[in-house]
């Protein structure tokens, strides 16, 4: 068994879901193998009739399993096989039905009509030649164009299938990538900034427990407070909701800033911003005051929330010592929001770090 199919995998080398589908025609074949019986022809004349037979089945598979250039080479084989042996053979006439068939299969339907067009005038030619009924020739020539563009619709329509499918694959693909990369950047964005005030009030704690042990006291507390916080803030980041808004963020941000020893002075207007803009901004808000308690070392940062008609304005400034080296993974993050939902950061360095953001109100 191992053998035949190996046999059977070298003469027909197809991974096409639908390969059985050319081969399910081979039967009506036998019209052609049963030829020389009905003529009573001798042993030579089976040989080669059979052997010719075969020629024209191999060149058929052949047809539907290789590059576009042997297909084209067995498809006019296959016509002048056709050709050549109705003659002596009317069942030859069901070659130029195969060759219909294996040529409706090209993906440019002016090849198509031109192998179809090449086809009836052979079957018209021997029609005339051979005095063979009009009927037949009708009927011949009806089944030739019915088999050739229903083939050519089916596979264009095949090809059609698998490249939306291929479609729906990359797009499923870019859309776990993308959700991914929100992932990360939510991770990045809520734990950097948690995790830094985690740490300040730890420090604080620990420089207060023998001075003031009431104050370190409430510093472990508010840590303890922080870490839940971060906990529920993961799980908000995993199922990309953010629920407490803009206000909430800019309240997080003074007490961050403050624990820090930064004097914190915030300006804020009320402005319509949707869930999306209000998560996006309290982002960036968090890795921007995250940002300043970790590398600025300032003594003062000025929050500003400002409305100008139809845009809406953040800006964190304070006079630390001001940004310098590459763009970092987290402001990376923070600028491919804003400009997912049409806005923009620029970070300005100049007697401190000024980073102001604009977003597009509805």
């Amino acid at each position: 068994m191992t053998t035949l199919q190996s046999i059977w995998r070298t003469i027909y080398p197809s991974d096409n879901p639908h390969k059985w589908m050319p081969v399910v025609w081979l039967p009506f074949m036998f019209w052609f193998f049963l030829d020389p019986y009905w003529k009573h022809a001798g042993p030579l004349r089976w040989t080669l009739n059979t052997l010719y037979g075969l020629f024209f089945i191999f060149l058929y598979l052949q047809a539907f399993c290789r590059s576009d250039r042997v297909r084209n080479l067995c498809i006019a084989l296959m016509i002048l096989m056709a050709a050549i042996a109705m003659p002596f053979n009317l069942g030859a006439v069901g070659f130029l039905i195969y060759a219909a068939a294996a040529g409706g299969f090209k993906p440019k339907l002016r090849w198509v009509i031109v192998t179809l067009v090449i086809e009836v005038a052979i079957l018209a030619f021997y029609v005339v030649r051979l005095h063979l009924e009009l009927g037949m020739w009708g009927s011949m020539t009806l089944l030739i164009v019915l088999v050739g563009l229903g083939n050519h619709h089916w596979a264009v329509s095949w090809c059609a299938d698998q490249k939306l499918h291929l479609a729906n694959k990359e797009i499923e693909h870019l859309a776990q990538v993308a959700e991914r990369e929100r992932i990360a950047r939510d991770m990045h964005d809520v734990l950097g900034h948690t995790l830094s005030l985690i740490t300040l009030k730890s420090e604080l704690a620990r420089k207060l427990v023998d001075r003031d042990p009431e104050r370190a006291k409430q510093e472990m507390h508010d840590a303890e407070n922080a870490s839940r916080a971060a906990l529920i803030d993961v799980r908000e980041a995993i199922r990309g909701y953010r629920t407490e808004g803009i206000f909430a963020e800019l309240a997080r941000a003074r007490a961050a800033l403050e624990t820090a020893g930064v004097a914190v002075q915030c300006d804020t207007d009320t402005v319509p911003l949707t869930p999306a803009q209000e998560s996006v901004l309290a982002l960036a808000l968090r890795e921007a005051v995250t940002n300043v308690v970790r590398h600025a070392e300032a003594h003062r940062c000025n929050l500003t929330l400002r409305r100008r008609e139809l845009l809406c304005t953040l800006e964190v400034a304070d006079d630390g010592r001001g940004a310098d080296g590459p763009e970092g993974n987290g402001l990376r993050g923070m600028r491919e929001r804003l400009e997912a939902l049409g806005g923009s950061l620029r970070l300005l360095s100049s007697d401190g770090t000024r980073l102001i953001i604009d977003l597009p109100l509805a």
